[in-house]
């Protein structure tokens, strides 16, 4: 029966903590069990929900694989001006599909030039699996699936932030307010759980330097 392996990612778009990767495999025969557990994209899920599901995904997958990529890594590759924020996540979805081993790959599709995203990846994977980069591919059970195991890991990681730092942090994207109010007031404390390539915290620490020249 043929092995199928779906990848998405969470927290690509936040200023604080780590972008997570997951990939799940299964045997396509299993797929529909997917859909019997309550498995779509992790947007439309309650947190409780998602964590539940995730529960009886682990149980049901024939493997899964999570990579966690902190704020350094992202930083580095940005500012390496070899690599991105698009060939990075290839880097790991390949990654994912080189330890699964499946025979077809669904990945959702972080850049929008889905052809170019794909040849990337292709040149990275050193097993045998047909690849289908897609956007909104968590409509596919597998994606969705591995949607819900990369949100459910993402949301542990900010409370695991959360529970070192006395100050609320919010979800860490750069549009909460409380995560803006936490950054422009306590940020510059705990400087290793931000992505200092991100506009918000370039801003931020702007900001801080010309109040420095003008109490100068």
């Amino acid at each position: 029966m043929k092995l199928i392996c779906g990848i998405d990612d969470a927290g690509r778009g936040p200023v604080i903590g780590p972008m997570i990767i997951a990939g799940i495999i299964i045997e396509e025969r299993e797929i529909e069990k997917l859909k019997e557990i309550g498995v779509k994209d992790s947007k439309l899920l309650s947190p409780k929900q998602r964590e539940e599901i995730y529960k009886k995904i682990i149980k049901l997958v024939k493997d899964y694989k999570i990579i966690k990529i902190p704020p350094k890594e992202i930083d580095a590759a940005i500012l390496s001006g070899r690599t991105n924020l698009n060939w990075l996540e290839a880097d790991h979805m390949a990654e994912i599909i080189n330890y699964l081993k499946p025979e077809k790959t669904i990945v959702d599709c972080p850049s929008n030039n889905i052809s170019k995203f794909s040849r990337y990846m292709e040149s990275k994977i050193n097993v045998n699996t047909s690849l289908k980069c897609d956007h909104k591919a968590e409509r596919f059970y597998p994606v969705g699936a591995a949607s819900i195991l990369a949100k459910v890991t993402r949301d542990g990681e900010i409370e695991k932030i959360q529970k070192m730092i006395p100050y609320e942090l919010g979800s860490g994207y750069p549009s909460d307010p409380i995560t803006k109010k936490f950054l422009k007031e306590h940020g510059d404390k705990y400087p290793d759980i931000f992505r200092k390539t991100w506009s918000t915290y370039i801003n931020h620490k702007e900001a801080k330097k010309q109040k420095s020249l003008k109490d100068f």
